[in-house]
């Protein structure tokens, strides 16, 4: 449905976004993900015809759209303020999308009816917006976005402006429309939690360039490079050197003398240098300090320096004797562990990875 080839941003001297190839499926929910000034909303800027691209070429549905006009590119916006007309009803809001399509009157009140409905908004059209909370007002602009029967929806951190609980319940309800729809959708965002929860391709974005794409499973769990592993979710980054292979795993001599054992279905040799990157959720925290059994499962003793409980979840930091600090996160047990309880970390060789040291 929608495609980048070879496109370059620039402003003056600075680069936004360098040379992107990017595929989109049609019906397809594709997130750019990455930290401000990463190149994701000029991404979509381009797409929506709000800037131009430096190099490069856009298509949408196979028609190169560089050139053609926003109203005629048949795209549903959806911005982080709404941007909702203040003075006018709900109704005429939603409907303004649709005068400068000559659609007739007949149908504009079904399909604005029709919109509401689907947004959980009947009724309310004759309301205006700042009689609505924020999360209503949303609704809103997705109704607005949807009525026109887009071939795209673009929607640029459109929820960074709820709080928590409307955003979980907002989450749920874009993807839910989304999946009834059917219609190609590129959302941009800085939450993980979003990306992750949502979408069918993450695009994890650095610097203007793309670092890596494919489902929420594979950037989770099979970060490309050190930026993915570390700005998606939270992760532990222990260094050291190949000593050689177990089966289907390697083994690594940590830095602090230690050894670690990580599945890998990359060929590595003895003397490699490499990043084990461990998520916090994948440890076990076990109060004795005894080694488990399994030879597949790694072991690391330590001490609770801090801890943060956070309702159903607690993190803690580990100092190791060498005062190395490992991160890990566990569902609450009966009792919590405290601050200077002797424990040991545990996780099994499947849940480390292994990335080239740079």
């Amino acid at each position: 449905m929608v495609q980048f080839k070879g496109v370059v941003k620039r402003f003056d001297k600075l680069v936004a976004v360098e040379k992107m190839d990017l595929d989109i499926a049609r019906g397809s929910f594709v997130t750019l993900l990455g930290p401000s000034g990463c190149g994701k909303t000029t991404l979509l800027r381009m797409v929506a015809g709000l800037e131009q691209p430096t190099e490069g070429d856009i298509f949408i549905k196979g028609r190169r759209i560089n050139d053609v006009p926003i109203h005629k590119r048949n795209l549903g916006m959806i911005f982080q303020n709404y941007a909702l007309f203040p003075h006018k009803t709900i109704f005429d809001n939603v409907a303004f999308g649709l005068k400068y399509r000559k659609v007739a009157k007949s149908e504009v009140k079904a399909r604005v009816e029709g919109a509401l409905e689907l947004v959980r908004l009947p009724g309310y059209g004759n309301r205006k917006p700042a009689q609505l909370s924020g999360g209503q007002q949303q609704r809103v602009a997705l109704a607005r976005a949807i009525v026109i029967q887009p071939d795209v929806l673009l929607m640029d951190e459109p929820l960074s402006a709820l709080d928590e609980n409307l955003r979980e319940e907002m989450r749920r309800e874009i993807d839910n429309l989304q999946q009834m729809l059917g219609v190609t959708t590129l959302f941009v965002t800085h939450d993980q939690r979003e990306a992750l929860s949502m979408s069918d391709k993450i695009v994890v974005m650095k610097d203007g360039r793309k670092q890596q794409e494919g489902s929420p499973e594979e950037v989770y769990n099979e970060s490309a490079n050190h930026f993915v592993a570390d700005f998606l979710g939270h992760s532990n980054f222990l260094n050291g050197t190949v000593i050689g292979a177990e089966g289907d795993a390697t083994r690594v001599r940590l830095e602090n003398g230690g050894e670690l054992l990580a599945a890998s279905s990359q060929q590595w040799f003895p003397g490699d240098k490499v990043e084990a990157v461990v998520r916090a959720q994948k440890f076990q925290i076990l109060s004795d300090l005894e080694v488990p059994a399994s030879r597949d499962m790694n072991s690391f003793p330590g001490r609770i320096i801090e801890r943060s409980y956070m309702g159903g979840e607690v993190s803690y930091f580990v100092e190791q004797r060498d005062k190395t600090v490992i991160h890990a996160m566990s569902m609450v047990r009966t009792r919590p562990f405290r601050r200077g309880e002797d424990v040991v970390l545990v996780v099994a060789a499947r849940h480390c990875r292994l990335l080239p040291k740079t």
